[in-house]
């Protein structure tokens, strides 16, 4: 994945949380999580972390938090496997 297509996938993760009103949530990372919507919510806090991650190269980060937040979204039956590999697709190059 570029990073330009990374910064996209987030963005179609940020609309679907800000969508169905999904605030942010920086869930201490020593504790289980409790099944309250907080870990779509610490999802939605993971995204700007993300993309800092990406304007700053670290891609291996970025790609492993992005795959964190996949899963996580998998789970909650938010999008199925085939959605989220459709997501993580190049960009369709347009023939002149």
């Amino acid at each position: 994945m570029t990073p330009e297509k990374v910064i996209e996938v987030i963005g179609i993760y940020r609309q679907l949380f800000v969508g169905r009103n999904i605030g942010k949530v920086d869930y201490p990372h020593d504790e289980m999580l409790d099944g309250l919507m907080h870990d779509l919510e610490h999802c939605h806090d993971m995204l700007d972390k993300i993309a800092e991650f990406v304007r700053e190269g670290r891609m291996e980060k970025a790609f492993r938090w992005l795959g964190f937040v996949q899963g996580v979204l998998w789970a909650s039956r938010v999008y199925s496997l085939t959605d989220l590999k459709n997501h993580n697709r190049p960009l369709e190059k347009k023939e002149d």
